[in-house]
């Protein structure tokens, strides 16, 4: 059984992100009921969803950063050629916890708000926002890696094709669409199942005949952590093998100044590079916003 709370979000703190979005809303949950065996919440909020239940406090909060933000971000930029972007789903996956929102009234902030626009990752394909049309205020980053490693690493998650599926399905329904390759793990035959990826796409694209320009990539090597790596083996969750690999890894603080795992960086430069030269081979018009 799901473990829901509900308590008022303390924190109204906007955060600089500046790749995926400009800025990361506070946090309408935290937790997932998701157990994807790579998730850096589950590090924080192993169990459960905790839900804030004071949703106007935090879109007033947006609001009123918006108004100033003009001055801290030049558009047109990576993320939005025109509005302040943000993430409303840093701690959780807003599709899939969806019923547990007042989504409408979030949406429909975005949707008529003149400066600021909603963005979200999503492993869940979640037909209900079809009934809702937000005017491409929202957007939605459907996560892909190749299928074999997301049946290991993303349980009782959509399928990748189930997400592919559902492209022209969001922009028709008035989303913005754009792909998270997150995280890009390596491994022996990486680049051979990224190319069937690939292919994927491709041919969906090619069946479904969407806005295939509107669609961009996002790329995220990559973050494991030595406490997620000891929780992952102490629950025996699937696929360690796949997120460990010291041979080729190395700590490093991140942004917010956590101590993680990531792909020595020279060597990660040489990953980069080969799997930028495959995607641009297979799907060149799927342009690649950031890639780290």
């Amino acid at each position: 059984m799901a473990i829901i709370t509900k308590d008022k979000r303390k924190s109204m703190v906007i955060r600089p992100s500046g790749r995926s979005t400009d800025y990361i809303s506070p946090s309408f949950g935290v937790g997932c009921l998701f157990v994807c065996s790579y998730c850096y919440m589950k590090r924080h909020h192993p169990v459960g969803l905790d839900v804030a239940t004071n949703t106007e406090e935090i879109l007033t909060a947006i609001d009123h950063h918006s108004w100033f933000a003009d001055s801290d971000v030049d558009k047109p930029n990576q993320t939005h050629e025109e509005y302040i972007t943000y993430d409303i789903s840093c701690n959780e996956d807003f599709s899939l916890h969806a019923k547990y929102h007042e989504w409408e009234k979030i949406f429909t902030f975005f949707r008529d708000h003149p400066k600021a626009m909603g963005s979200f990752a999503t492993k869940h394909v979640n037909t209900s926002l079809l009934t809702y049309n937000p005017n491409y205020k929202i957007r939605i980053r459907f996560s892909l890696m190749p299928e074999n490693l997301r049946q290991i690493l993303e349980p009782n998650t959509n399928t990748i094709q189930e997400r592919l599926d559902a492209v022209i399905k969001f922009q028709s329904a008035g989303y913005d669409v754009h792909f998270n390759f997150s995280p890009v793990i390596v491994y022996d035959g990486w680049l051979d199942d990224y190319q069937k990826l690939f292919e994927q796409i491709q041919s969906t694209m090619q069946r479904d005949r969407w806005s295939y320009t509107a669609v961009k990539a996002e790329v995220i090597f990559l973050t494991h952590n030595e406490a997620k790596h000891d929780l992952n083996l102490l629950n025996k969750f699937p696929g360690e093998e796949y997120l460990w690999k010291p041979e080729i890894q190395e700590t490093k603080i991140s942004q917010f100044g956590g101590e993680n795992i990531r792909y020595k960086a020279g060597l990660k430069t040489q990953f980069i590079k080969e799997w930028t030269e495959l995607h641009d081979s297979i799907i060149p018009y799927n342009t690649i916003r950031y890639i780290f």
